[in-house]
C-alpha cells in the first residue's frame, strides 16, 4: 500500500492516536476522506474543463502526457518496445525451416532502427 510496509503503517497509526487521541481519530479520519474526495472532484473538473476548452481537436489529452517521462515513453519508445517484444516473440516461436544463411550487412536507411542483439546487453 503506497510503498509502505506493515511496520511504518502501524507507526502511523500509532502516531495519530497520539496525535488526535483516540476520540477526534474517526472526526479526523472522516474530514480526510471529504477533503480527498473534493481534491478528486476538482481536479476532475479541471482535466474536464481543459478538454472542453482545447476543443475536439485535443479530446484525446491526457494531462499526463504532459510530465517529461511520460511524453518520451509514449512518443519515442513505444515503437522501439513493439518492435522488441515482436523479435522476443519470434524468438520464441519454434522455427519450421532452415535459419537462413548470414549475408553481407545491407546499409541502414534512413529512419530504419538497426537490428537489436538481446545477448549483447
Amino acid at each position: 500500500m503506497f510503498g509502505l510496509g506493515w511496520w511504518e503503517v502501524a507507526a502511523l497509526i500509532v502516531l495519530a492516536l497520539l496525535v488526535f487521541g483516540p476520540d477526534k481519530l474517526p472526526q479526523a479520519a472522516s474530514q480526510a476522506g471529504r477533503t480527498l474526495r473534493n481534491l478528486r472532484r476538482m481536479a476532475t473538473n479541471a482535466r474536464d474543463d481543459l478538454r472542453a476548452g482545447l476543443g475536439p481537436e485535443f479530446s484525446n489529452f491526457d494531462p499526463a502526457d504532459l510530465n517529461p517521462r511520460t511524453f518520451v515513453r509514449k512518443h519515442l519508445l513505444d515503437d522501439i518496445e513493439e518492435d522488441w517484444n515482436n523479435n522476443k516473440q519470434r524468438e520464441l516461436e519454434p522455427a519450421t525451416t532452415a535459419p537462413a544463411t548470414p549475408g553481407p550487412m545491407d546499409e541502414l536507411g534512413y529512419g530504419e532502427i538497426p537490428p537489436y542483439d538481446s545477448e549483447a546487453t
